[in-house]
């Protein structure tokens, strides 16, 4: 554990191991051994959406693999973590049956208690393996400029070590892809952050320009070298392929239940539009939020009621966002659909409720008649879009796409 990490007594960190074999990826390499055809899916945040090493793994499995037929399942979505991953896990990945299933969520989880990413990254494990037992499935942790201190002093960093207590109590395979980056940036021969070079194969490399998110052409090749170092590995530790056995979960509280369920009709009162295929924002977020309501005047409500846990909504924030009110079993909050970054849209997650008893839950969310000082609430940077584009800003209302439940839905 590095001292700094000791003196605050936080989380014990792991040793930095680029690959931790276990069992390998004993179905997955079975097929493409024999020429069949395979899917591979990405689920990740923006490193992972980047067109990068998920890319560039791809085509490096087709080429080591000639005969095999390697497709790809994209399943990332930029500035998210587990914890919106393990609800959208059925229809963004498994729903296309992939054959091997990568998870990157080191670097988005960065700041998320090891408790919660237990919860989260085992209801990954457990709704795969509940889907289909001969799924593969392989962690890969990415890195952040502020990581590489823990990594150059031999650890992984805090949430990568989290993850890999899942990793040793399932036998799932996992890749460090900054052991490498970070032994050349020891050396000099990496520059982590700066601005990017006319000349990218110039020297020292230079790994990113905003300390996260690696350049194609560098970082992310660099990462791609890793999983080519580890394949190895995975081949010498596979057995014959095999069912992946659902065993006693590490936490009895994990989110295996979590899941997406899709807006009825019917749990909306007042003035609602559902955007047609054409409009601008359903195209933008078509793959991830195949229907998206907009609530058109205040009064506008969405009310349902589940058995469960923990509720939340998978919605837009955007420069025309508003202000909506919360009721959750008579408990009521204000929140808006509008924060410092909003120039654009984008997809977030709406919590209504979470740690809940088990049981029963009502709840009831509302756009209310608040005119809100969006000038004040924009990130000052970001206030002259205000005063050029007032009108983008003028509209207050509220798009929802699907809920978000640990349980189930009452009918």
């Amino acid at each position: 554990m590095s001292t700094a990490v000791a003196a605050r007594g936080e989380f014990p960190l792991r040793d930095a191991v680029e690959c931790i074999p276990r069992q390998g990826l004993p179905n997955f390499i079975a097929k493409v051994q024999a020429g069949e055809t395979v899917r591979v899916a990405y689920l990740g945040g923006s490193i992972t959406a980047a067109p990068g090493w998920r890319v560039q793994s791809r085509q490096w499995l087709q080429e080591r693999y000639p005969d095999a037929t390697v497709n790809e399942i994209h399943a990332a979505i930029g500035g998210t973590g587990s914890d919106l991953g393990v609800f959208r896990l059925q229809r963004d990945a498994l729903q296309h049956q992939p054959d091997l299933l990568f998870v990157e969520f080191a670097v988005n989880d960065g700041g998320a208690a090891p408790e919660r990413i237990h919860q989260s990254m085992e209801g990954i494990v457990r709704q795969t393996w509940a889907s289909n037992p001969k799924t593969d499935i392989c962690f890969v942790y990415t890195l952040t400029q502020a990581m590489l201190p823990d990594l150059q002093s031999g650890k992984m960093p805090r949430a990568a070590s989290a993850m890999e207590d899942l990793a040793d109590h399932y036998s799932i395979p996992s890749i460090l892809f900054g052991v490498e980056v970070a032994r050349l940036e020891s050396a000099g021969k990496l520059i982590f952050k700066a601005p990017k070079p006319k000349d990218i194969d110039s020297e020292p490399m230079v790994f990113s320009t905003d300390g996260v998110h690696p350049h194609v052409e560098t970082g992310h090749r660099l990462y791609t070298e890793a999983i080519a170092r580890s394949w190895p590995k995975f081949t010498a530790a596979d057995d014959a392929p095999q069912t992946h056995a659902l065993i006693a979960p590490l936490r009895e509280d994990n989110w295996e239940r979590a899941k997406m369920v899709a807006i009825n009709p019917e749990m909306l009162t007042g003035n609602w539009t559902k955007l047609p295929a054409d409009h601008a924002l359903a195209k933008r977020f078509r793959r991830n939020m195949p229907e998206l309501y907009q609530a058109d005047a205040p009064g506008a409500t969405l009310a349902f009621t589940f058995e469960g846990t923990h509720a939340a909504l998978f919605d837009v924030l955007g420069p025309d966002g508003g202000q909506v009110r919360v009721q959750i079993d008579g408990d009521e909050v204000t929140r808006n659909r509008i924060d410092g970054y909003c120039t654009y849209h984008r997809m977030a997650t709406l919590t209504i409720g979470s740690k809940l008893a088990p049981g029963r839950h009502s709840v009831e969310i509302q756009l209310t008649p608040q005119r809100l000082d969006k000038r004040e609430i924009l990130f000052e940077r970001n206030r002259a879009d205000f005063d050029a584009k007032p009108d983008k800003y003028k509209q207050h209302t509220w798009y929802a796409s699907s809920l978000m439940l640990i349980g189930d839905l009452e009918e």
